[in-house]
């Protein structure tokens, strides 16, 4: 499967640990050190994975993916008082390698129309 999901914290820092790095003068509007730290944990799981400027990708079985978005997730929650996860899922048992076939296809089908 393939899950595509975005989170951010809002509010003020939950964790002090947070509070103090961040320091006096954080732009509280500002997510990307939360951020950061959700992508960290996902590319450091092993699981192929890309990143854009709204979404972060990431494939594998169903358990293996939900973990690692839970972690992400639960490591933004010290950024703020109350987390945000949008989510989607392209599920299709027995499939592998779709993060970068599902790309290669639409180049292909561009390709044909050019």
């Amino acid at each position: 499967m393939i899950i595509a999901f975005s989170v951010a914290p809002s509010g003020s820092p939950s964790d002090p640990e947070v509070l103090r790095a961040l320091g006096p003068d954080a732009d509280s509007a500002s997510v990307h050190d939360a951020v950061a730290a959700a992508v960290r944990i996902v590319r450091e799981s092993g699981l192929p994975c890309r990143t854009s400027s709204m979404f972060t990708e990431i494939e594998g079985e169903w358990d293996e993916v939900m973990d690692v978005v839970r972690r992400a997730t639960e490591e933004v929650g010290r950024y703020g008082s109350r987390t945000s996860l949008v989510l989607k899922a392209d599920i299709r048992p027995g499939r592998t390698g779709e993060l970068d076939g599902k790309i290669e296809r639409l180049d292909a089908a561009i390709d044909r129309l050019a």
